[in-house]
């Protein structure tokens, strides 16, 4: 049995945004595939019709319950898993936002299997993906060198 993005014929935008509240920065456990059970970026697939400042702040009130500031765009990733027959089985462009805490307590929604305000010079103890800790080295060099 697949998920419904499973081996899919294009790829998917998906949205990932980098959240601060002071020296903090918002993660979430991952509830699906793919990277099930890690630590990430709160984020999801960008919807038709919508802006990418649009799905950013849903996806982010709909994953942990906060709502944010948008501050700018870091950078995109594309990230492609292949099965053992090199079948392209996940495929998604990411499209990775800075943002800052507006108001709200972070609680697991939709996707999430946790949330949680994890302090930027901890984030080794999160065991997260080399793209998601370089993606938030590159947003904390956006929004700290706008303060």
């Amino acid at each position: 049995m697949t998920d419904d993005r499973s081996y899919p014929d294009r790829p998917i935008v998906g949205i990932g945004v980098v959240v601060f509240k002071g020296t903090e920065v918002l993660l979430i456990r991952r509830g699906k595939p793919p990277r099930q059970g890690q630590w990430s970026l709160p984020g999801g697939v960008q919807e038709l019709g919508e802006t990418v400042h649009e799905a950013a702040r849903r996806e982010v009130a709909e994953e942990t319950g906060v709502d944010i500031d948008i501050v700018g765009l870091i950078d995109t990733v594309d990230t492609i898993e292949r099965d053992e027959r090199d079948r392209v089985r996940y495929h998604y462009t990411l499209i990775d936002i800075a943002a800052t805490w507006r108001e709200g307590e972070p609680r697991a929604g939709s996707d999430a299997a946790g949330v949680c305000w994890a302090p930027r010079a901890g984030l080794g103890a999160y065991d997260l993906w080399d793209e998601t800790t370089r993606i938030i080295g590159l947003a904390e060099a956006l929004v700290d060198g706008g303060r």
